[in-house]
């Protein structure tokens, strides 16, 4: 076998190792032979939200080991093949194995990464927020391009995208939107966009000269039903107004638009796609969702620094910059990953970007795990 298929072993091998890590692969089975038993109870749907949580769970579990085995299975299948091939001199077979344990590879490496989501809020729904920083015309146009990029990643993952507030600018782009995004690990994937994102272009508005842009991006957790966040009546003031488009026929024409304010923590948020009652539920959850934002991170406040205060959108806060002149460059400013592949970033290809910042995360982590022991 060429040492570079060899490597490309080694490397499927390793990503294994950390699945099986993750999972306790050895007492997997014995879990799933206690959820199993659990699912048998006759009286387990008499408290559906428990019965709903354990099938998850069980679920989960089984998607794990179904990965694992897969995997394991797949390289020892294409191994084997490369190994007769070679026998048999039979370059054909060779090559063609070689190229799935290839593929197999870029495969496991993304699910290690998958598998190191694991956070207490990770599997959940997201909302995502954009607001145009200072700069007119210029941050709102910018701002529009963000909510396009993060509408085709997410649309790129099969995610449900829901808006549920947008207000347009005064010439072009938006001042702000928020959605909320659905899909299995969605906030685990999209919490490491939090932050500011400055772009540098020339105006495509008639100036000819080279702007720079800011936009800010705040992501949150849809908290499950099951997660208590208690809102005191007092502490939140409740406004409704008339929503503020883009306009056409859909434009509201009563005052169904809902903003609640908590004072405690100066949170905002905002719903005006939906009906009065419905726009204030949503905005209650979002409320709701920000607030246990805020409490994971006072108990992840090393890690999460970036998270804590969201800050003005300018030179100080960045964690993204996106150069499209004099030069084409996408660089992440907390590990350093970079792409001229300014197009593709624009057009949702995130992936690479969330990956390197999650294994930072992890990485960090694990350090601060080894020193409180």
């Amino acid at each position: 076998m060429r040492a570079e298929i060899q490597n490309v072993v080694a490397e499927i091998e390793k990503s294994l190792e950390l699945l099986a890590q993750r999972m306790d692969y050895e007492t997997a089975p014995h879990r799933l032979e206690e959820f199993n038993a659990m699912v048998e109870d006759p009286d387990l749907w008499n408290d559906p939200e428990k019965a709903q949580k354990l099938m998850r769970d069980r679920q989960s579990l089984v998607d794990s080991i179904g990965v694992h085995d897969g995997i394991r299975q797949e390289l020892s299948d294409n191994v084997e093949l490369i190994e007769l091939g070679e026998m048999e001199e039979d370059d054909e077979v060779v090559s063609e194995a070689e190229d799935a344990l290839k593929a197999l590879a870029e495969k496991a490496a993304q699910k290690e990464l998958e598998a190191l989501l694991d956070g207490e809020a990770d599997a959940n729904d997201t909302f995502l927020e954009i607001n145009a920083g200072a700069g007119g015309t210029e941050a709102c146009d910018w701002a529009q391009m963000l909510q396009r990029m993060y509408v085709r990643w997410a649309e790129k993952r099969g995610f449900k995208v829901e808006l549920q507030s947008e207000e347009a600018g005064s010439e072009a782009g938006i001042k702000s939107c928020a959605y909320k995004i659905s899909g299995h690990n969605a906030y685990g994937w999209l919490k490491s966009e939090s932050g500011v994102h400055r772009l540098v272009r020339i105006s495509p508005f008639g100036k000819g000269t080279r702007e720079t842009s800011f936009a800010s991006v705040w992501v949150y957790p849809v908290v499950d039903d099951n997660i208590e966040i208690d809102v005191n009546p007092s502490d939140i003031r409740i406004d409704t107004f008339r929503s503020s488009g883009a306009g056409g026929q859909h434009v509201n024409t009563t005052d169904s638009a809902v903003r609640i304010t908590h004072h405690p923590t100066g949170i905002v948020v905002t719903s005006s796609e939906k009906s009065q009652h419905q726009n204030r539920d949503i905005a209650m959850k979002a409320l709701k969702s920000r607030l246990y934002q805020l409490e994971l991170d006072r108990r992840n406040a090393a890690i999460n620094e970036a998270h804590e205060n969201k800050g003005s959108a300018g030179w100080g806060n960045q964690i993204r910059s996106y150069v499209l002149q004099p030069y084409q460059m996408v660089k992440d400013l907390r590990t350093e990953h970079e792409t001229s592949d300014t197009k593709g970033v624009l057009d949702g290809d995130l992936d690479g970007f969330m990956a390197a910042t999650l294994a930072m995360d992890v990485a960090g982590k694990s350090r601060a795990d080894a020193r409180a022991d």
